[in-house]
């Protein structure tokens, strides 16, 4: 898919209809709402301004790497950004694997968008034919992700401890799809 094009996905039950947009440069302040406490909180808080422009330019430059895609979530029909997703590689138990996260704006949520946006997010990843698994690490205190994950056809593989960001201890669980074999998510 090009940069330019978007994924929209079909409206399933009361699941609201969602765009993937390939992230831009004007998105900016997009990632900064994201950033906010209530957003940051199974993440070890918002990040310095420093911080959020680096990560901006990655999420800018992932597509031209070729290591995954980040994208901002678009609610239609109103076209209002409403959060990001997106994927990208990483080591895991010594294979290369997308990793996957989401973010949905406080105002938003609740509404089926991340698990939508996340279906939509894996058959991307599928389409690279790149990688067999893609992964979503969710804090084992939040239940709305690790919800999410088995909306959107994710099997829970085992929890583990981790680092996020580096310095700072994270329980989480591992949620996997096999890119491999058709999704099944739940209506």
């Amino acid at each position: 898919m090009a940069e330019s094009e978007v994924r929209e996905m079909p409206e399933r039950g009361n699941a609201p209809l969602v765009r993937l947009d390939p992230w831009a440069e004007t998105d900016f302040d997009l990632l900064r709402r994201i950033n906010a406490p209530e957003m940051t909180e199974h993440l070890g808080g918002p990040e310095t301004e420093e911080k959020l422009l680096e990560r901006h330019r990655r999420y800018v430059d992932i597509v031209g790497k070729g290591t995954g895609r980040m994208f901002s979530i678009v609610l239609l029909p109103d076209l209002q950004q409403v959060g990001s997703i997106g994927y990208w590689e990483r080591v895991w138990h010594d294979e290369t694997v997308y990793e996957t996260g989401w973010g949905v704006l406080p105002e938003f949520q609740g509404r089926g968008i991340a698990a939508e946006a996340a279906v939509a997010v894996i058959a991307l990843a599928r389409a690279e034919r790149t990688h067999r698994y893609v992964h979503a690490y969710p804090s084992v205190g939040n239940p709305a992700s690790n919800a999410i994950c088995r909306k959107a056809g994710f099997q829970f593989v085992a929890e583990f401890d981790g680092e996020y960001p580096p310095g700072n201890a994270i329980r989480c669980n591992d949620w996997r799809v096999d890119l491999t074999t058709e999704l099944t998510a739940e209506a």
